[in-house]
């Protein structure tokens, strides 16, 4: 397929940190390229000296500081003590996702993230769909938040087994997609009932933008367009709590109760 190759971060993309007890133990067992773990010094945690000594396994650099340097060098986020400095993280190839699919004997079930620009949106999606089986996550190239280290914290692990391929072209790729066989759902407030979605073949679902929702060429794009009902006072819902509702309409109807 066009638009197929791996990339990692361009070179305006520093090298990023992994922030967080369990995010930095789900690092540092991957196979993502690890310059430098730094503990704080002084901190007492079973968890922290089970880093020190995974990392110390892999002939890894382990630095103790204080906390006034973890807190300079994760910009005073929520480190809980430790931060593992990253390479850029490696993005796959769309070819890799179908490989996903196929190593499983499944039907691909691709996430296909229309400019998400919120890290914690990014993380939270990856999350739930490494919880739910999806086979891959596409992202576009420009307007979007990449893979960094805030999106790692988030998803919690999730990062080192969720494959995510950025394309230049959403609109173009969702056409190879369906030249692949593939049906692909967006979302809209009109649109059939998600609840009644049957996910069981080879699909995209396509999750707008948190403000702006798909763009107009992408929607027009789209096989069908799928709608959560609302009878709130608040008619739309954050970008990642309406992915997690749909990606699990999706993983239900792709595993039926007894089966």
């Amino acid at each position: 397929m066009a638009d197929n190759e791996r990339n990692q971060a361009t070179p305006n993309e520093p090298a990023d940190f992994v922030i967080g007890r369990h995010p930095a133990m789900a690092a540092i067992k991957s196979d993502q390229q690890i310059n430098k773990v730094f503990i704080q010094s002084g901190l007492q945690a079973d968890v922290l000296n089970d880093i020190a000594k995974i990392a110390k396994k892999r002939n890894l650099i382990v630095q103790y500081v204080p906390k006034q340097k973890l807190d300079r060098l994760t910009d005073n986020g929520n480190h809980q003590g430790v931060a593992v400095g990253v390479a850029a993280f490696e993005y796959a190839s769309i070819d890799d996702l179908f490989a996903v699919a196929k190593a499983k004997n499944e039907p691909p079930f691709f996430l296909i993230l229309d400019n998400i620009e919120d890290p914690h949106n990014l993380g939270s999606i990856m999350r739930t769909a490494d919880a739910a089986g999806a086979h891959g996550i596409i992202i576009p190239k420009r307007r979007a938040v990449g893979l960094t280290g805030t999106v790692a914290k988030t998803s919690t692990g999730a990062i080192e087994h969720v494959k995510v391929a950025r394309v230049t072209n959403l609109v173009q790729t969702v056409k190879q997609l369906q030249s692949e066989g593939l049906w692909i759902f967006g979302t809209d407030m009109n649109g059939t009932d998600y609840r009644q979605w049957d996910a069981s073949g080879a699909v995209g679902l396509i999750i707008g933008n948190e403000g702006k929702g798909i763009s107009p060429l992408l929607k027009k794009s789209v096989d069908e367009m799928l709608t959560i009902p609302m009878i709130g006072h608040v008619q739309s819902l954050n970008a990642s709590v309406a992915a997690s509702l749909l990606i699990y309409q999706g993983y239900t109807s792709r595993h039926p109760l007894g089966k």
